[in-house]
């Protein structure tokens, strides 16, 4: 058997701070690197064209850096199962390394390439949460229960040491030219481009691709941004955000990375202001491990509601405004320019996020796994534990002390776009409105047919309070 060590690469396509990877050198020089494009995952009715775009910008700019350091990204497509076990026998692989993964078909495919190593004599490490800065067995209640609530979660994962970032994969060899001439036999292919696969992204990306573009943004927003993310965040027409949500879903940053750019902004703080801020960007990459392990914890989250109400809530699901939802044509401004950027730029602001959810499961009545569905199949950052938890967040039917919170698109425009920057960039027709009008949605119905923008398909008083009488009525 030879030295060589394959590294099956998924949500952690870096060579920086990528522990799996720092375990595989640990045990021999010459380690590869692998990606196997999944049809199971490929072939759903819910990947969006502007996220596979990405990835397989991560994945060249991956195969650049493997270069650089004098080894390969190897591109295989197909089953995991078949695939990953047949490369590493065609290449008479010593062990097969990869980092774990929380999400529930992850988890059965891992399973199955497991069964399939083990049945070829193949040895395989998986044993790293390079993705989490704590396991889900780490962050446990007093009784050893996942946590269903996120503020003792944060008190419980804040108090934890975390890790330090690990260096980068260096000083390793290659295949040889007989190696590569197998692998090829053993399917290894040319990167393909999106298009090739079937998706069709023309517009630009709202982050770069690859490793060292992420490392760019962190910089670029611990530098900055993140003195004033407490005050900035909520404000969709600002800059705000660190706009990392993409490279952390597809691990093109590692998170020991992230949270050493943290720290460091903490000791360079020179306000109790400023320290409350950075801290507000921990708590959400808490957030972002809370869904983590809510998903790991309670896989059924996946297809349903955690809530018992929610099960069976009666909603309306009426499909032409559900479309009109999906287009940005509801007659509420706020929504209706959120929808909009989020169908350009596969991307929207978290507190439009928000907005839009409320308006759909509170205004519209329709079940939120349509509109998580909708924004699977439309984000660049479309991430299963992060979508599902924002969603069942915002629908009152996950993990949540505040069952019937509900948003007004009027006062949520109002708070957090007071000028109408974001609406009028968004809905250009409305450009010309008076900003109260604009802010209010209550634009006189002569200018709304003048501008051609539609009435509000609710009333938002009369579908809240129906809502809160639907809820009533199943709680029993």
């Amino acid at each position: 058997m030879s030295d060589l060590i394959l590294f099956w690469h998924r949500r952690d396509l870096r060579l920086s701070d990528n522990t799996g990877l720092e375990l595989a050198r640990q045990h021999s020089q010459k380690v590869v690197g692998v990606f196997c494009l999944d049809p199971n995952i490929l072939e759903r009715d819910d990947v969006a064209a502007v996220r596979v775009t990405y990835m397989i910008g991560c994945l060249h700019h991956l195969q650049r850096r493997y270069a650089e350091i004098g080894s390969e990204l190897l591109i295989v497509k197909g089953n995991p199962p078949q695939a990953i076990p047949a490369l590493a026998e065609v290449l008479n692989a010593r062990k097969v390394f990869w980092n774990w993964d929380n999400e529930p078909y992850s988890q059965i495919r891992d399973r199955a390439v497991i069964e399939a190593l083990q049945e070829k004599g193949i040895e395989f490490i998986d044993e790293n949460w390079d993705q989490l800065l704590h396991s889900p067995e780490d962050i446990r209640t007093g009784s050893s229960q996942p946590y269903t609530v996120y503020s003792p979660f944060w008190r419980n994962w804040i108090s934890k040491p975390k890790a330090e970032p690990v260096d980068a994969l260096k000083d390793v060899t290659g295949l040889t030219e007989a190696e590569k001439n197998l692998a090829v036999t053993a399917g290894v292919i040319t990167l393909p481009t999106a298009k090739d696969l079937g998706f069709n992204w023309e517009n630009e990306l709202v982050i770069a691709p690859g490793e060292t573009a992420a490392i760019e943004k962190l910089e670029e927003f611990t530098y900055s941004a993140i003195n004033e993310y407490k005050e900035q965040r909520n404000f969709p027409a600002i800059n705000g955000t660190s706009q990392l949500s993409a490279a952390l879903k597809f691990g093109v940053i590692g998170i020991r990375t992230v949270w050493a750019a943290t720290k460091a902004a903490l000791e360079n703080s020179r306000s109790d202001e400023t320290n409350i801020s950075i801290i507000g960007w921990q708590q959400e990459l808490a957030w972002r491990e809370f869904y983590q392990h809510a998903m790991y914890n309670f896989p059924e989250l996946e297809t349903g509601a955690y809530r018992e109400v929610f099960k069976n809530f009666p909603y309306n699901n009426n499909e032409e405004h559900f479309q009109a939802w999906c287009e940005g044509k509801t007659g509420y401004p706020i929504v209706d320019a959120a929808m909009r950027e989020m169908n350009e730029l596969g991307w929207m602001h978290n507190r439009c996020r928000m907005i839009v959810a409320s308006f759909l499961t509170k205004d519209l009545l329709i079940n939120p796994q349509l509109g998580e569905k909708y924004f699977y199949q439309r984000l660049i950052d479309g991430d299963l534990a992060a979508n599902n938890g924002g969603w069942q967040w915002s629908a009152s039917s996950g993990m949540d002390p505040k069952p019937v919170r509900i948003f007004n698109p009027a006062s949520q425009a109002q708070k957090f776009d007071p000028d109408g920057e974001y609406i009028r960039k968004w809905l250009p027709e409305l450009r010309s409105v008076d900003t109260e009008f604009l802010l209010s949605g209550n634009i006189p119905p002569e200018e709304r047919d003048a501008l051609g923008y539609p009435l509000p398909i609710v009333d938002h008083k009369l579908q809240q309070r129906l809502f809160k009488e639907r809820y009533q009525q199943q709680k029993g």
